[in-house]
């Protein structure tokens, strides 16, 4: 089974497509969720109301337009390019995140996001 999302700000919106996985699964049942974008070098990541567990598989360097889940933070993590603690052109997050599927598109459209721009989250 796979899941779409599509997420919504003031300059545009984008649609992802997740895997079946225990992370995307919880995200499926709090959404919709409205939250406050917030922007680290090239990544956009923002507060969810799910709190999970480090999956296995998790990952620090992930592709640009990866959908991740930082457990830390309970927050999606929306990588489009380097964020300040990348090596070279590589997209490092802040820790190993859960790896819930892809945007849709190019991901360079997150570069649209501002800090503090509110976000939304639904079922596409």
């Amino acid at each position: 089974m796979t899941l779409r999302i599509r997420l919504t700000w003031p300059a545009g919106h984008i649609t992802a497509t997740l895997d079946e996985t225990p992370t995307s699964t919880a995200l499926a049942g709090a959404l919709p969720i409205a939250s406050t974008a917030r922007t680290w070098g090239e990544e956009v990541y923002f507060d969810t109301p799910v709190s999970v567990p480090r999956e296995e598989g998790a990952r620090q360097v992930v592709d640009p337009g990866t959908v991740a889940f930082w457990t830390d933070g309970d927050a999606l993590a929306l990588p489009y390019g380097p964020t300040p603690i990348s090596r070279g052109d590589e997209c490092r997050l802040a820790s190993p995140c859960n790896l819930l599927g892809s945007l849709d598109g190019d991901p360079r459209i997150l570069a649209t996001v501002r800090d503090g721009d509110p976000i939304r989250v639904e079922l596409a």
